[in-house]
């Protein structure tokens, strides 16, 4: 297994269409390999194969729920319900937006072993299942925020007041 470069908004292989996988094979199973490490080395809870730079319609999910998934050839199958709230994408690293997604999604694909799966998925595993299935045929979510981009700073608690970091009853200790 190897870390492999995830590609950024303005790499032209992010705005491609992928290929369907016709059959597994030892690179596509180390591909597949790569791809989760380099979303879990990301802190990602999931990673398109176009992220990587191959135009294969493979997506690697792990919401940590104990239940990693491989999609090959994926496709939504039905849908409802509706939510809002904020995406974040590992080739738009540093930005945020709120995305309106389905609720709940039936996903149909084909598993590591090539044989044909149902994926149902609510909430944060639906989210994740729509947002990397759209990378596969080139659209980033940012196409889809409802309220523009935000930057994303992370926190450092260093920097917070502790009245702004620590609750008022808690007691601040130093060990």
């Amino acid at each position: 297994m190897a870390l492999r470069t995830i590609r950024v908004d303005g790499d032209d292989v992010l705005r491609k269409t992928c290929k369907p996988v016709k059959q597994m094979t030892a690179r596509t199973e180390e591909l597949i390999d790569d791809m989760f490490e380099t979303m879990y080395a990301a802190n990602g809870v999931g990673l398109a194969a176009p992220q990587v730079g191959v135009l294969k319609r493979i997506v690697v999910i792990d919401v940590m729920d104990g239940s990693p998934l491989v999609l090959i050839n994926p496709e939504i199958v039905e849908e409802d319900g509706e939510q809002t709230g904020p995406e974040g994408c590992l080739s738009l690293p540093g930005l945020e937006g709120e995305v309106t997604r389905p609720l709940h999604v039936v996903c149909k694909a084909l598993d590591r072993n090539m044989d044909e799966i149902t994926v149902e998925g609510t909430e944060l595993l639906a989210r994740a299942i729509c947002h990397e299935l759209d990378h596969l045929d080139g659209v980033l979510y940012k196409d889809k925020v409802n309220d523009g981009l935000h930057r994303v700073q992370p926190v450092d608690p260093d920097d917070l007041d502790d009245d702004e970091y620590f609750e008022d009853d808690e007691e601040i200790t130093e060990e």
